[in-house]
């Protein structure tokens, strides 16, 4: 597993990867929520009420970073957060 702080315009993320057999399962923590990937599920997200929000086809933080939005929580919303930006500005607004 690897833990790495990913350091953004509005304060620093902490990023997750843990290898599994095909593709990493990423996860990037910003104060407000967290930006993960297609392994993770956001309906789950979305009934504990979580800011979270999704990208795909990502093996790298620096993938999830510039990888467009593919869903977003009911509170990630109401952030204005929104399907279609990228990851980090997804994430900047969690800070």
């Amino acid at each position: 597993m690897l833990v790495e702080k990913i350091e953004l315009e509005k304060g620093s993320a902490m990023g997750l990867s843990f290898h599994m057999h095909n593709a990493p399962l990423l996860v990037i923590r910003a104060d407000r929520g967290f930006l993960m990937c297609g392994y993770l599920d956001m309906d789950a997200a979305g009934i504990l009420n979580d800011v979270a929000v999704k990208v795909k086809g990502v093996r790298t933080f620096d993938d999830a970073l510039k990888a467009p939005v593919v869903g977003a929580t009911q509170a990630a919303m109401n952030l204005g957060i929104k399907v279609g930006m990228t990851g980090q500005e997804a994430l900047e607004l969690m800070f």
